[in-house]
């Protein structure tokens, strides 16, 4: 319990001291902090009036002498004492019992769900939160949030709202956890979503904007690699998904059963085994095994032979490389009939699955599309059976959506 402000600091007495009790000399209790106190000692019954000296005749010689006897003798044993009591401690004012009150205690905040991030015990944190949000098959949905992308009518929101607009997409929320990169962010989350986990990287600032491949942004995304590499060790299989990407329907059915790494694509040739196929990092369904642990941990310590290279660019790099056979791990590329994006969505809504705000420089501009493409969603959804099924119904994006630089 917090100490009343009035005692911060204050050593306490070494001796307990009895409050003295003052004996109103009128009628009136004043207000008197004991400042009378001064002759204090005495029980309050009445007292002999004394006579004057001259009538004492000869034995006031005796008189003075056994007054003077007991006052040096108390005088020589409270001098002592005096110096040893001031040595223990400082002396705090008497004060009257009636007088004395507690300070108030200062109010505690409310509970605040980021005070309770115990960032000690990081690995017993994550594994209560993948053993809670786990589909039977141990697959969890997950994405990466930092500040920038977690404000009220953000990424963040529109990615929530996707999956609850989608064809059978909202009961997926149950196995989706939200990755936060800063504590404002693990803060929004916990106020919008079930399922956060803070991961807090010391010394390095994830929470604002970070622009396609600056530093900030490299940072981030060899970190979420890193990350990933943790979840597979711990035995869970995921869907990774960036925020700017809208669920419309279940991916889960769509993904090929013979692979260990299974990833979306800017431009898809039509094989999903084709090497030439560009991979886009932002969408990935990666099983948990030996194969699949040993090529994160490639991928990520690949970044020191590539330097300067996001993850999507070094894992074109190493696609090819005798290493992957070696493990024998499997890739499989994903159509964007059913995993599309603004670099070439998908064209048949029957069929789409997830569109990615991709080939998209700029939070204002994806902000904007990806809402356009909420609405082109929910406009679909409204038209009669014969219309959804007829393949006229295209989508209004790109608008805003570039990959021009942002104009200073």
């Amino acid at each position: 319990m917090a100490k009343p402000p009035g005692l911060i600091g204050r050593r306490p007495a070494r001796y307990a001291m009895e409050p003295i009790a003052i004996t109103a000399t009128s009628s009136s209790s004043g207000g008197g902090g004991g400042g009378g106190g001064g002759g204090g000692g005495g029980n309050g019954s009445a007292q002999p009036t004394p006579q004057p000296l001259a009538a004492q005749g000869g034995g006031a010689a005796v008189l003075l002498r056994r007054m003077v006897t007991p006052l040096l003798f108390l005088a020589a044993v409270a001098l002592p004492c005096a110096v040893v009591y001031r040595a223990a401690g400082p002396i705090a004012p008497l004060r009257s019992a009636a007088l004395w009150e507690p300070a108030p205690l200062a109010a505690l905040p409310p509970e605040d769900p980021v005070d309770l991030v115990d960032l000690d015990s990081e690995d017993v944190r994550l594994e209560r939160v993948l053993n809670d949000t786990a589909m039977v098959n141990k697959t969890i949905i997950l994405t990466v949030l930092n500040a920038a992308w977690a404000s009220p009518g953000s990424v963040v929101d529109l990615f929530i709202e996707s999956f609850r607009t989608g064809d059978g997409t909202r009961m997926l929320l149950n196995h989706l956890v939200i990755i936060a990169l800063d504590m404002k962010a693990y803060k929004r989350c916990m106020s919008i979503h079930q399922h956060c986990f803070a991961l807090i990287t010391e010394g390095v600032d994830f929470s604002g904007e970070k622009n396609f491949m600056t530093a900030g942004y490299l940072k981030m995304m060899w970190r979420r690699i890193d990350f990933l590499r943790v979840i597979l060790e711990k035995g869970y299989s995921f869907i990774f998904s960036d925020t700017d990407i809208m669920w419309f329907r279940n991916p889960l059915p769509h993904f090929h059963p013979d692979g260990d790494f299974q990833i979306a694509c800017d431009r898809f040739m039509g094989d999903a085994t084709d090497l030439r196929n560009t991979p886009n990092g932002g969408f990935n369904y990666v099983r948990s095994n030996n194969r699949s642990i040993e090529f994160y941990k490639f991928w990520y310590s690949s970044r020191e032979k590539h330097p300067g290279y996001h993850d999507q660019d070094v894992l074109n790099f190493i696609k090819r490389d005798p290493f992957i056979a070696e493990i024998g791990l499997t890739i499989r590329f994903l159509s964007t009939t059913y995993f599309g994006g603004i670099c070439e969505p998908s064209r048949d809504f029957s069929k789409v699955c997830t569109m990615h705000a991709n080939c998209c420089i700029g939070l204002h501009r994806k902000l904007h599309d990806l809402r356009v493409m909420l609405e082109d969603w929910r406009n679909y959804m409204s038209l009669p059976p014969s219309l959804k099924t007829s393949g006229a119904y295209k989508w209004s994006v790109p608008q805003n959506c570039s990959l021009a630089p942002l104009s200073q």
